[in-house]
Formats: C-alpha cells, sequence, structure tokens
C-alpha cells in the first residue's frame, strides 16, 4: 500500500473548491462586519447632527401592577371620515391601511428624494469613469458620503449628499450635451452675429433643446472639428492654457515650406506676444512642400497663421484635424454628432496623450 494513502483521511484541511469557498465566506464575513461599522458611525453621527439622543432603555413594568384601560372614546361617522388613520373605499366603509410606512434609511432626509441611486452608478453620473471602475475606488475606500468612508457601490445616495472621490467633491450631470462639428468655411464660431452673417448654431439647429456654445473659436475661413456643450466646467479645462490641449492643424501653404523655416518653427519663433513653436510639424506631401501637418499645444489667438506669417507665408487653408482627441473621422464638412460617453470621460480627465501641465501659465486662449 502507498506510503501515503491515507493521508486524504488524516489530513483535515481543506484544499481546491472548498478552500476557495472558505475564503469567499470569510470576505463576505468581513465585507458584512465592515459595512456595519460603517452604517452604525452614519447613523451615530447623523443623530449628532440633527440634535437625536438616544432614548434610554424604559425600565421593566412590575408583573403584578396591570396599566388600567383608557376608556374608548366612540367617534362619529364625520370624525371617522376625515380622520388621517382611515381610507375610504368604494363601499363608503372605513378601516386602517393594511401596509404600514417603512421605516426610514438611517442619515436620510425628511423629503422624499425620488432620485437616489447606488454610489458606484453616481460616480459614473459625475462622469469619473464608468460603473466597474468605480466600484473598485468604493472598494479602496477612496470615496467617502457626507465625510463617511462608504465601503459599498451599492449604498444609496441623492443629490443632497456630498459625495468626493480622492477629497474631491464630484456632482451629477443633468441634461449635458456634447456635439462635435465639422465646421465649414464662412460660419462664424459664435452663438449668434449682429450682422446676421451665419454662424455655427445655424448648423445645429433641432440638435438639441439645450442651449450650447462653442468651446474656443476658430476663424471663419477655418475648417475642421469644433466641440460645443452646455458643460462649462469642461470647457473651462479644455481652453485655459495651464492644460494645452493638444491641436492638430493641417495646412495649406502659397509657397512650399523651406528646411529653414521649418526648423525656425520647432526652435520656436519670437511673436510679438512672446515665443511659439510647435511640438510636431511634418510634411503632409513630400511632392509638395506647401502642405504641412503642424501640432501644437498653444492656444494664442491666431497662432497658427501668425507663425508662417512672420515667415512670410500666406495661409491658404487651415483645418483643424485634431483637437484633444477628437478628430472628424466619419463626419463630413457642415456635419456633427454626439460624443460617446468614453470620449466625454477623457476630455473630463484629460487624457496624458492629449494634453500636458504647462510650466508657465500663458495668455488667456482662444483657438486659431
Amino acid at each position: 500500500m502507498a506510503k501515503h494513502a491515507f493521508d486524504k483521511f488524516m489530513n483535515n484541511e481543506p484544499t481546491g473548491a472548498k478552500k476557495k469557498e472558505m475564503v469567499r465566506v470569510e470576505k463576505r464575513k468581513a465585507k458584512a462586519e465592515a459595512k456595519a461599522i460603517g452604517d452604525q458611525k452614519r447613523r451615530e453621527k447623523w443623530e449628532k447632527q440633527h440634535g437625536i439622543v438616544s432614548e434610554e432603555k424604559p425600565a421593566p413594568k412590575t408583573p403584578f401592577k396591570k396599566a388600567a384601560p383608557k376608556p374608548r372614546v366612540e367617534k362619529s361617522e364625520t370624525e371617522r371620515k376625515f380622520s388621517k388613520n382611515y381610507v375610504r373605499s368604494n363601499s363608503d366603509k372605513y378601516f386602517k391601511p393594511e401596509t404600514t410606512p417603512k421605516p426610514k434609511k438611517v442619515g436620510e432626509a425628511t423629503e422624499t428624494v425620488a432620485e437616489d441611486m447606488p454610489l458606484n452608478k453616481f460616480i459614473a453620473h459625475a462622469g469619473v469613469c464608468g460603473r466597474r471602475e468605480a466600484a473598485e475606488l468604493v472598494k479602496q475606500r477612496l470615496v467617502t458620503v457626507n465625510g463617511d468612508i462608504v465601503y459599498e457601490p451599492g449604498y444609496k445616495v441623492s443629490e443632497k449628499d456630498e459625495v468626493k472621490v480622492k477629497g474631491k467633491q464630484i456632482f451629477p450631470k443633468k441634461n449635458l450635451v456634447y456635439i462635435l462639428l465639422n465646421k465649414p468655411k464662412d460660419y462664424l464660431t459664435t452663438a449668434s452675429d449682429p450682422d446676421g452673417r451665419k454662424t455655427v448654431l445655424d448648423l445645429l439647429k433641432g440638435a438639441t433643446p439645450e442651449r450650447i456654445y462653442p468651446v474656443g473659436r476658430l476663424d471663419r475661413n477655418t475648417t475642421g472639428v469644433l466641440l460645443l456643450t452646455n458643460d462649462g466646467e469642461l470647457a473651462q479645462k479644455l481652453t485655459h492654457p495651464s492644460f494645452q490641449i493638444k491641436k492638430v492643424y493641417s495646412v495649406k501653404l502659397d509657397k512650399p515650406l523651406t528646411k529653414r523655416d521649418f526648423e525656425s518653427i520647432l526652435s520656436g519663433i519670437n511673436l510679438e506676444d512672446g515665443e511659439a513653436h510647435a511640438d510636431s510639424l511634418a510634411y503632409s506631401d513630400t511632392g509638395d512642400k506647401s502642405n504641412v501637418g503642424i501640432e501644437i499645444h498653444n492656444g494664442r489667438n491666431r497662432i497658427v497663421r501668425r507663425i508662417f506669417e512672420h515667415l512670410g507665408y500666406e495661409v491658404k487653408a487651415l483645418d483643424r484635424v485634431m483637437f484633444a482627441n477628437l478628430t472628424k473621422k466619419n463626419v463630413e464638412r457642415g456635419k456633427w454628432r454626439f460624443l460617446n460617453d468614453k470620449e466625454v470621460r477623457l476630455l473630463k480627465y484629460l487624457n496624458q496623450s492629449f494634453a500636458k501641465k504647462a510650466p508657465k501659465a500663458e495668455p488667456k486662449v482662444t483657438t486659431d
């Protein structure tokens, strides 16, 4: 007989699926205990804020003394009809409702808020990340509700709660609209024009009932990617000089760009409002060096045109092919589309592939 034939009977330590299940049970137990502790702390804090003092337990009644029953007072039919404890049925009879009101959750406001939602959904609606990633943030104890760490992604919150992710308060967004437009020529990048000229909003009639506005500016004769939204916080980020949002342009010049001027643009050119240089520059067509592509983070007014005009070139056509992570792919000139959730999240949290921190602040930005 094998030496270890009876080991499986003698060894009491669990293995395989049984061991995994025991680990899962322990995790669930620890999670339940953590949730109970968190709920208790939130309950105590809420009671303290609302001036609720825990009542002491009443002393047990003496078993030999029985309280005298209260005299029953018969109500008249009119009193019964308008009593709050009774409701009227179709048969003109009055009865007490069978169901009793549900007990209020700990920390719930007196007013009922119809838009309670799970915490991970709340975080996702604020544009921080997807629901799965939000659940992980909660489990990593990076989320607080009204100052308390919450351990459950499904914990119900409302707009009245103060929710913070990594110490920063977040807010759910409602009716926010994000539209990408492939701007054509002869349209002004403005909401309205006193002279009655065409604006980019004329291309978006009927797109949304919300009041939207363009993020930054494109010249009347500049074409390409333009973002329109009613999200003021995002617009502030995308136009603030400190974030230096990446922009890529296709430029058509009146003559070929020389190698000397090519190097000058990359090394930096002194303009009237300071130095300007391209992050990247390339010939779009090796056979025609008057067509170039330029990548730039600088957001000063008409910066691309001024760079080439400073060197003696005339810009015949200027087309913005990329703004942050947005391109005009599959969007014809003069057409538009709504951004998807992933694009909005990337814009809100400024993915490092299209944004970087500037070492110094620059003048107020209006894009070329």
